[in-house]
């Protein structure tokens, strides 16, 4: 596998310090799929004579691109025939436009948005081997190496989402067109939707004790003491920060804008100069000691300590009997559950709506089953709708220990999508296919003011969009 196939497959999941705001979402476009292949080939020996293929614009498309993605897309079971190679030409000629006029657009794309994407990206690839020392010896290069070889295509693919952002900006979705493109699908391409549940839930987080704080606090000091008398930060994160996504990186978390990461962390990180230490930082995950490795403006490379109060099995029995007061009274029908959710629950994000969880990544309330972690699976599993659960002991996303109760509201059953009931399936679907069309309107319009030339290599190919030149032959601005 290479890295820019792994990282295809699985989505931009950004393997990345679990203290940073959780409510960063990352997306990838389809259109970006064939230069995250285009990537691959940077890392993967090449196996053909080079030459270009292609000119739009000053962009190339080399041959060896196009061969190595179509390696890869038969090494992962895809269905290829005689057309393939020019549907990845042509895929490639539309991702090179877009770089092309992104760049004329002046599309702002940062070296430290680039160094960011760069960072996230590593830490995954380094996830899947193992370590930084595996990874290089599957690729036999260094990781230097392969970062320098990555760099110019990461940013190449930032400038295509930028352009295509920009063409797309101002299109939205009307719900007569929703059900235009309902009616227009074939019976047998209706998508098949899997259960799915909705659910509302209260939250209780232990407190810790003014004890336990003010042991974490001690340590802390006691840490700093140790780093400004000539003791490496990096050592002492890997002995002791909770944090076990940056420990093992010696407290490294990367480079992150401002509103990325906690207000807290934030105040006193982008405080520090370069190589400085912080005093002590309380966040919302727990109290810090941080290191500016090195920042810009806008953004700033960190590592840190990170340590969190103990929390005593008295006060795990406060919250545990503060939930089961709250469920004996909803079950009375002395107070509602959604009302009980505003009034007493700490989740700050679900509360407003009456303990109502909303699914940040698909949107609106439903949760397939698989969306759920082991914890919340059992549970949820077990409830029939209407029902109330057991108090529960989890984590939540920044590694806090919380206690929840979750009422199940709702739980559809196995289907055939249909506009009543899958709505926003339909609606999702119409965006995308509506934002593909004027994405395609674009790149035809420019065909015709852009300078092109394609190899006579390809002079039996049909394209999918109007307009590209013969191939062997330029078309000029």
């Amino acid at each position: 596998m290479n890295l820019s196939q792994a990282y295809t497959v699985t989505g931009r999941t950004g393997v990345i310090s679990q203290f940073i705001n959780s409510s960063m979402k990352y997306k990838t476009t389809i259109l970006l799929m064939s230069l995250m292949f285009h990537v691959a080939g940077l890392l993967a020996q090449r196996i053909v004579v080079d030459e270009v293929v292609a000119v739009i614009g000053d962009k190339k498309v080399l041959y060896s691109d196009i061969e190595q993605t179509f390696l890869q897309l038969k090494a992962q079971g895809e269905t290829t025939n005689e057309n393939t190679r020019c549907e990845i030409l042509e895929d490639l000629m539309i991702q090179k436009m877009m770089v092309h006029y992104a760049e004329i657009d002046s599309i702002p794309v940062t070296d430290s948005q680039v160094e960011l994407e760069m960072e996230q990206r590593m830490r995954y690839f380094v996830n899947q081997f193992g370590s930084e020392q595996k990874l290089e010896a599957y690729y036999g290069k260094s990781i230097i190496e392969i970062k320098d070889e990555l760099r110019n295509d990461i940013r190449d693919q930032m400038l295509v989402n930028g352009m295509r952002n920009q063409i797309i900006q101002n299109i939205s979705i009307t719900p007569s067109e929703v059900r235009s493109y309902y009616r227009d699908l074939p019976e047998d391409s209706l998508p098949y939707v899997d259960a799915e549940v909705e659910y509302n839930l209260i939250a209780i987080y232990p407190k810790s004790t003014d004890e336990a704080i003010f042991e974490v606090r001690e340590k802390l000091l006691e840490i700093r003491e140790r780093i400004l008398n000539g003791e490496s930060f990096v050592t002492m994160a890997v002995l002791y920060s909770e944090d076990q996504a940056s420990a093992t990186r010696g407290g490294e978390i990367g480079w992150f804008s401002r509103s990325e990461l906690d207000a807290n962390y934030a105040k006193a990180a982008f405080a520090l100069k370069p190589g400085a230490i912080s005093k002590i930082v309380e966040s919302s995950f727990g109290y810090h000691l941080i290191q500016c490795i090195d920042k810009t403006d806008d953004r700033i490379q960190t590592r840190h300590i990170l340590m969190k109060p103990n929390v005593s099995a008295d006060e795990k029995n406060q919250a545990i009997s503060k939930l089961d007061s709250l469920v004996r009274l909803v079950r009375q029908d002395s107070i509602a559950f959604d009302e009980a959710a505003r009034l007493h629950s700490e989740d700050e994000e679900s509360k407003v709506n009456g303990g109502q969880m909303v699914n940040q990544i698909r949107g609106g309330s439903r949760w397939r089953m698989d969306e759920f972690g082991p914890v919340e699976y059992d549970i949820i599993s077990n409830l029939e709708v209407g029902e109330i659960s057991r108090t529960y002991e989890t984590t939540d996303q920044k590694g806090k220990t919380v206690f929840r109760v979750i009422w199940l509201k709702n739980r559809t059953k196995p289907h055939v999508a249909n506009l009543k009931d899958d709505f926003n399936i339909f609606k999702e679907k119409a965006l995308e296919r509506k934002e593909s069309e004027i994405v395609n309107q674009w790149v035809e319009e420019k065909i015709g003011s852009t300078y092109i030339r394609i190899s006579d290599r390809y002079n039996s190919c049909t394209m999918n969009l109007n307009g590209w030149p013969h191939t062997g032959m330029a078309r000029r601005d």
